[in-house]
């Protein structure tokens, strides 16, 4: 939860026809960052240790740009 809500923070996906990591920003915007895995299992691996890692600081990241 964030200030109370649920909110998305980092998503990972292969909508579009790719692989890709979308950020989501205190403004509403979408960062699409493309993911380089020649498998989409290679890319779910790499998110699954990523969100494993670094939730905490998506989390704070999203929290700190909501109290500007």
């Amino acid at each position: 939860m964030i200030l109370g809500e649920w909110r998305s923070v980092v998503r990972y996906d292969t909508a579009h026809g790719f692989a890709h990591k979308d950020v989501m920003k205190a403004n509403g915007e979408i960062v699409k960052q493309p993911l380089f895995f020649e498998t989409y299992n290679l890319a779910f691996t790499h998110a699954t240790l990523d969100l494993k890692m670094n939730w905490r600081q998506y989390k704070e990241s999203l929290e700190k740009e909501l109290k500007k």
